[in-house]
């Protein structure tokens, strides 16, 4: 719970002006392929059954305490979910758990599905 608070605590104005703790679009884009950096859906099984991201790890939310030991602490882990809230939870949680290179996706899974047209995927 130290750490917890701790996170907490450190979540001042500056850390939120910075914008160090998401990762927008275009940085998804520059560091897809990158294996440094992991993507974790923490989406429902039943949201990832209608729309899914083949380069992501997919952990639902609720499943992430137990599942914790699936990820590595060596790579850079990008949270995200339909709508940045539950991906906000994963990023808090991952921290907390000793996590220290954990970014939230500013964007919800609607605004990644744009970046996998043909237009844009071709420009990656």
């Amino acid at each position: 719970m130290k750490e917890l608070n701790q996170i907490l605590t450190d979540m001042n104005f500056e850390f939120f002006s910075t914008g160090e703790h998401g990762m927008s679009i275009e940085g998804m884009c520059k560091v897809l392929g990158n294996d440094h950096f992991i993507f974790l859906d923490v989406r429902s099984d039943k949201e990832v059954a209608f729309s899914s991201f083949p380069f992501a790890v997919h952990i639902p939310l609720n499943e992430l305490p137990e599942r914790l030991g699936e990820l590595s602490k060596d790579k850079f882990i990008i949270t995200f979910c339909s709508s940045v809230f539950r991906g906000a939870l994963a990023y808090l949680f991952l921290r907390a758990n000793g996590f220290k290179e954990v970014k939230g996706l500013t964007a919800s899974s609607e605004e990644m599905v744009k970046v996998f047209k043909p237009g844009p995927l071709g420009k990656l």
